[in-house]
């Protein structure tokens, strides 16, 4: 029987490979066909819509984070076609082989949309959030219809995982303005591209990124997947976003233990294990 287009191999190159670990990030064409982003975007649309939490917060009312998207997380808890989407055993194996491990298990997952108007997300790193001992993890972000510049899509500064400056700073007004600054002087670029229907990025936990504001009529709509290597053991937690984490998307755990709960599957395993 032929694999499902959620479960069949995509074929990573070399310069696939090699663009990944040299600058922190790469945009795959053709990972996932239309049918299936129709398909997961049309449960995903409904769970964002039946959870938005800025529902009945104005615009003009929101802080530059509210602005910058909708943010629902662990859909896959809720939504049994979202579930198969996100234990793609493609995209995980993606992840896995991009960054050099033998198996990759979920952190969390989390919609985000862009609404029509909505505006910039700041220059941050995702691993800021993360209580992980291991740099071992990446984000794949999803765009579930084509997005030209005009919508936002996700931006990187090549190369920015090795920057070390900037780490400690939450997504928001401050990283925005300190981050624009310090990765212009130390020469790193920004490196802002449109997404193809079916493109997927795939970017290290301290590559820095961003996106711009949509500025057409239309909602940019993205499902993101958060992979950590198999064998991830949790940190100490050095601020209060660690603690909110550590409750969120890995409960009951201690300094020291394996980042393995229920709510971690691993998804991708060279050995075959799931």
């Amino acid at each position: 029987m032929a694999p499902t287009p959620l479960d069949a191999p995509y074929r990573l190159s070399p310069e696939h490979l090699d663009a990944f670990r040299e600058r922190g990030y790469v945009r795959l064409p053709r990972v996932l066909d239309p049918e299936t982003l129709r398909d997961a975007g049309t449960a995903v649309a409904s769970e964002v819509a039946a959870r938005n939490p800025l529902r009945d917060k104005p615009p003009e009312q929101r802080t530059t984070y509210e602005r910058a998207f909708i943010q629902v997380v662990n859909l896959w808890r809720v939504n049994e076609t979202v579930r198969r989407f996100v234990f793609s055993r493609r995209l995980a194996r993606i992840a896995a082989e991009l960054m050099g491990v033998a198996g990759v298990r979920l952190y969390h997952d989390q919609a985000l949309f862009k609404e029509a108007g909505g505006g910039l997300t700041p220059w941050h790193v995702d691993q800021y959030y993360w209580p992980l001992d291991t740099p071992n993890t990446c984000t794949a972000w999803i765009p579930l219809q084509e997005t030209p510049l005009a919508m936002g899509p996700l931006a990187f500064s090549p190369g920015s995982h090795r920057f070390a400056r900037g780490r400690d700073l939450a997504i928001g007004d401050e990283s925005e303005a300190v981050l624009s600054e310090a990765l212009a002087r130390a020469g790193f670029g920004e490196d802002a591209a449109p997404f193809a229907l079916g493109d997927v990025s795939f970017h290290y936990g301290w590559t820095f990124h961003r996106a711009g504001p949509n500025r057409t009529e239309r909602p940019r709509r993205a499902m993101t997947i958060i992979y950590m290597a198999d064998g991830a053991r949790l940190i100490p937690p050095a601020r209060a976003e660690h603690h909110a984490d550590r409750d969120a998307f890995l409960p009951g755990l201690a300094p020291g233990d394996p980042a393995a709960t229920p709510m971690n599957p691993l998804l991708f395993h060279e050995k075959g294990e799931m």
